[in-house]
């Protein structure tokens, strides 16, 4: 290497010692005849902003950037964090009521003595009444879909008039959660819906099914108030139940027993 050489390469070292590395440091190196090896090292340890469009990618191409010189430079950018992946998700507002508990988690709760309980979801299994006999790919299924629970009751009692507290994933709203009544049938419950995509064409899908209204009360929180339910078992269905024709699902429900 000689003097001119060594001289620019010590120039460009102390360069971006101090400088964040970019399109045109990388353009200055190659027209200086630094080395490939030696642009790409200084890529990967040195802190680099780089502007890499496609026009930009052909712009240094034309430059006389090589390929592996513009490949370091993606894989360096692509290292980087972005503001989505670092940030701090941000806590739910509670103001609205202000004895829910700390730290609140996505799901179901309920007033229980004075106090806001988390409603512990239990496992649905899908099944059908009978054997499937096709299904189209609009996603129709021939044959009744039924969700089963086991056991003949719900953990969780409560007494009429109810207020829930539903605190939704980012994106759902609360029309798409479904409150549903179930039916007891040999130590198990069982109830009839359209869900995960499921369509029944035969009727009575939704014939458990039970209209009720979500008060938003922050974002992703609402608040459901619940006056006119008879003593029976019933659950709150979330959004993303599923169902395959090959086995069966699983998928969970927020159930409780009510006492008038």
């Amino acid at each position: 290497m000689n003097r001119t050489l060594v001289f620019l390469v010590f120039a460009c070292l102390a360069m971006t010692a101090q400088d964040v590395l970019n399109n045109e440091s990388i353009v200055k190196m190659v027209r200086a005849g630094l080395g490939e090896g030696v642009i790409v090292s200084m890529i990967q340890s040195q802190p680099g902003k780089y502007s890499l469009t496609a026009d930009d990618m052909v712009s240094l191409k034309g430059q006389g950037v090589p390929d592996k010189v513009l490949a370091a430079m993606v894989t360096r950018n692509s290292a980087i964090p972005t503001a989505d992946s670092t940030a701090v998700p941000t806590p739910p507002d509670t103001s609205a009521i202000s004895d829910l508990p700390k730290g609140l988690e996505i799901g179901v709760y309920y007033k229980k003595a004075g106090r806001w309980e988390e409603m512990l979801p239990e496992v649905v299994n899908w099944k059908t009444g009978g054997v499937i006999k096709s299904v189209a790919t609009v996603g129709v299924v021939k044959g009744d879909i039924n969700g089963h629970i086991p056991g003949g009751t719900s953990r969780n009692t409560l007494h009429s008039p109810i207020e829930v507290v539903i605190y939704a994933p980012e994106g759902v709203a609360i029309t798409e959660y479904q409150l549903l009544h179930l039916h007891e049938k040999s130590n198990a419950r069982e109830f009839r819906t359209v869900t995960g995509g499921v369509m029944h064409v035969s009727g009575g899908a939704t014939r458990d099914v039970l209209p009720f209204e979500g008060k938003k009360v922050a974002s992703r929180i609402y608040k459901v108030s619940l006056t006119s339910l008879g003593a029976g078992e019933y659950g709150f269905l979330p959004p993303g139940a599923d169902f395959s024709k090959n086995s069966a699902s699983i998928g969970k429900m927020y159930t409780f027993h009510l006492v008038e």
